[in-house]
């Protein structure tokens, strides 16, 4: 059987990621999207983290990614379980 190393994918861009007494790394990406037929630009934030270790993630959890805390809006599995993407709303 083959065993991927799962924190490999995320090393290159990875972030430091906790939620409660759990931690790991994770991709957070901040793509800007024109919205109001363009008289607004916003900035969703999606997070990338290991689906065995966040998999618990609910709406309305509050986590921190690099030191900043974001509340959990959409937990979703990605292609065959591994990882887990996340979007994410910034604590002021």
């Amino acid at each position: 059987m083959f065993t991927e190393d799962l924190d490999s994918f995320l090393a290159d861009f990875g972030l430091p990621v906790v939620m409660g007494s759990v931690s790991g790394i994770g991709v957070l990406d901040m793509p800007a999207q024109m919205i109001a037929d363009g008289m607004v630009i916003t900035t969703d934030y999606k997070l990338t983290v290991r689906a065995d270790l966040f998999g618990a993630m609910k709406y309305g959890d509050t986590v921190s990614v690099n030191g900043v805390s974001y509340q959990v809006r959409e937990p979703m599995l990605v292609d065959d379980g591994a990882f887990l993407e996340v979007s994410l709303s910034r604590i002021a």
